[in-house]
C-alpha cells in the first residue's frame, strides 16, 4: 500500500470509464509474459492506443519490448510508482524507447494521464 495505494485497479477503472465516456477502455491483465505479448499482437493493429504497465517485465522483457515495436498502435508506458526512485534495477526500462511516452509516479492517476495523452 505504501507504494501502490489501497484502491484496486478494478475500482479505479470504473472512475476512468465514467470520465472518458468517449473512449472504449478495455482492460487486460496477465502475469504471463507470453500472454501479454499475444494481447499486444491481437490489438496492436486495431486499437488506437495501448497503455501498458508491464510491471517487473519492464526491466527484463526484450520480447514485450519487441512486441510493442512491432505494432501500429501508439503505446504509452505506465507505472503507478516512480521506478527511478526505487531499486537500481528498476531504473532501466526496455520498453521506453519503443513507446511514444512514459508516465510514472502518479499512482493510479498515471493511467488517467495516459488516457489524456492519447485523447486527441
Amino acid at each position: 500500500p505504501s507504494i501502490y495505494g489501497n484502491q484496486s485497479f478494478d475500482e479505479y477503472l470504473i472512475t476512468l470509464r465514467e470520465e472518458f465516456t468517449e473512449m472504449i477502455i478495455e482492460y487486460y491483465q496477465s502475469n504471463i509474459e507470453g500472454e501479454i505479448i499475444n494481447k499486444i499482437h491481437d490489438v496492436g493493429f486495431t486499437y488506437d492506443s495501448i497503455l501498458i504497465n508491464a510491471g517487473g517485465y519492464t526491466h527484463t522483457s526484450v520480447a514485450i519490448s519487441d512486441a510493442i515495436a512491432s505494432v501500429k498502435s501508439t503505446c504509452i508506458e505506465i507505472h503507478v510508482s516512480q521506478p527511478a526512485s526505487r531499486e537500481a534495477y528498476r531504473h532501466i526500462s526496455l520498453m521506453t524507447g519503443k513507446c511514444k511516452g512514459s508516465i510514472s509516479g502518479f499512482g493510479l492517476d498515471s493511467y488517467r494521464l495516459g488516457l489524456i495523452s492519447v485523447r486527441n
